[in-house]
């Protein structure tokens, strides 16, 4: 009785599309396109209004475009100040619950396009006075759409949200950046040992570490700028495959400019709309910084797991501070499950990465219909990578202590340490005391000093962190 009743409660209007008619909700801004993408596509179960800088983005576009075809006397101003005014409520983060097509969808981003037009519309429509499907007022099509098409209208709208969200991403790896040269100095004073193919190699010091995961990182900043500057190359006014069928002459460059001024961001039309509207190399340059960051990531993650594994029985050379209980069975044990997922995060990019490169190759003649997974992949990135930058450095690097005593004692007890000794008691001593080191399992460290090769004054003053760097600071 109460499913019936809430049935009987819930009201619908009708609509008509090229298919027949739809029962669409009462109280919803969308319209009947949008109800058959949702009827559709239940593929990802993530729709639109999950990234709210995806509807912002698509509302700057379709603002521009009302603006556009004002300028150029394509729609009665009455009924573009409306879209506009529609436009600017939502980029003020109003409807976004109207949103509501599922992110991985056949068409080629049409329901996207549709989905923004019907909520334009009727919001407008409402602005006007009028009834929400009172199209003769103002249409999704033939006036939020004007001069427009999917093809150019959602390329546009995911390139302006790639940009956006950059700048949060940006954000999260300069904090993160800066909290490994707080480390790096904090550990500045800490001598250990450099290591290569997991062998002992040379000594180094543990600040002279963690501001080489800094500055390794910071070379990623630069790099997201090339390639999300790509991206600024937009296709609006080419309508369906570049040709600009119509859209009134003048409108890419116009449009262009309105979304410049609006946005703050510097978008260019393209030279040959017809070369741009399928092409998505944009997109897999993006893509692939994206990889790059994530490759980085992972590999001082893997690092860091490294040098904090054991207690007992590993390199213990730093402490991750303790998250979680580490075992179900085994009292006692702590396991590194921040960089862990962090390392799961990244590995979720760089497949992620695969799937564009070939979503872009599968591009057809004058369109890619592929861009929705495009668009889910990148967006995916750039939500699940500032994210896990976050929690790293909130819940990792910023708790990292340095076991100094153990670091001096393996730097004491390395075979490697022989090789900054070598300027100091030759190549031959340096020689006879490694092979002298392996044989005995003695300490190199004592074993310069058992042969008075060097006085432990010169020993220690070669291995101070100050003279790391260069070794000629100290007189032989």
């Amino acid at each position: 009785m109460t499913n019936k009743m809430n049935n009987c409660e819930q009201k619908f209007r009708t609509e008509s599309d090229l298919l027949g008619e739809l029962q669409v909700p009462e109280n919803v801004l969308y319209g009947v396109q949008t109800q058959r993408a949702v009827n559709n596509y239940h593929i990802s179960r993530k729709r639109m209004c999950d990234y709210p800088e995806y509807v912002i983005s698509i509302a700057y576009v379709k603002l521009a475009a009302a603006q556009t075809n004002i300028q150029l006397g394509q729609i009665d101003p009455k009924v573009g100040k409306a879209i506009i005014e529609a436009c600017k409520e939502i980029i003020a983060g109003k409807h976004h619950n109207n949103f509501i097509t599922d992110m991985v969808q056949g068409g080629a981003g049409t329901s996207v396009n549709m989905n923004a037009n019907e909520v334009i519309a009727n919001r407008a429509l409402e602005i006007m006075g009028y009834d929400k499907a009172d199209y003769k007022h103002c249409s999704p099509n033939d006036d939020v759409n004007c001069g427009q098409s999917t093809n150019d209208v959602y390329p546009t709208a995911i390139r302006y949200a790639f940009i956006r969200m950059n700048k949060n991403l940006v954000k999260s790896l300069t904090l993160l950046i800066e909290a490994f040269r707080k480390k790096g100095e904090e550990f500045k004073n800490v001598i250990k040992m450099g290591r290569t193919q997991l062998q002992d190699a040379v000594p180094m010091t543990a600040g002279q570490e963690f501001n080489a995961f800094a500055d390794n990182l910071e070379e990623e900043i630069a790099n997201l700028k090339r390639n999300v500057d790509l991206l600024l190359e937009i296709n609006m006014g080419g309508t369906a495959i570049g040709t600009g069928l119509n859209a009134a002459p003048g409108f890419p460059k116009i449009c262009a400019d309105y979304l410049s001024k609006a946005t703050g961001e510097n978008f260019i039309a393209g030279h040959n709309l017809i070369e741009a509207t399928p092409d998505t190399g944009a997109y897999v340059s993006y893509s692939s910084a994206l990889k790059r960051l994530a490759v980085k990531l992972s590999k001082i993650c893997n690092d860091l797991r490294l040098l904090a594994s054991g207690p007992r029985c590993g390199f213990n050379e730093i402490n991750l501070p303790p998250m979680a209980p580490g075992s179900s069975i085994m009292p006692g044990k702590v396991n590194p499950v921040i960089p862990e997922v962090t390392n799961q995060t990244c590995f979720k990019i760089i497949g992620n990465d695969t799937t564009v490169m070939i979503a872009a190759e599968a591009g057809q003649l004058q369109l890619n219909v592929m861009e929705p997974i495009i668009t889910e992949c990148l967006m995916e990135d750039l939500t699940w990578l500032p994210n896990a930058m976050d929690t790293l450095r909130e819940l990792c690097i910023d708790g990292i202590t340095v076991n100094q005593e153990r670091t001096l004692e393996m730097v004491k007890h390395s075979i490697g340490i022989v090789t900054a000794l070598n300027p100091y008691i030759g190549y031959k001593n340096s020689t006879k005391i490694a092979k002298e080191a392996l044989l005995t399992g003695g300490s190199v460290y004592d074993l310069v000093l058992k042969h008075k090769l060097l006085t432990k004054e010169k020993l220690d003053a070669i291995l101070d962190p100050t003279h790391m760097l260069d070794s000629t600071d100290i007189v032989k």
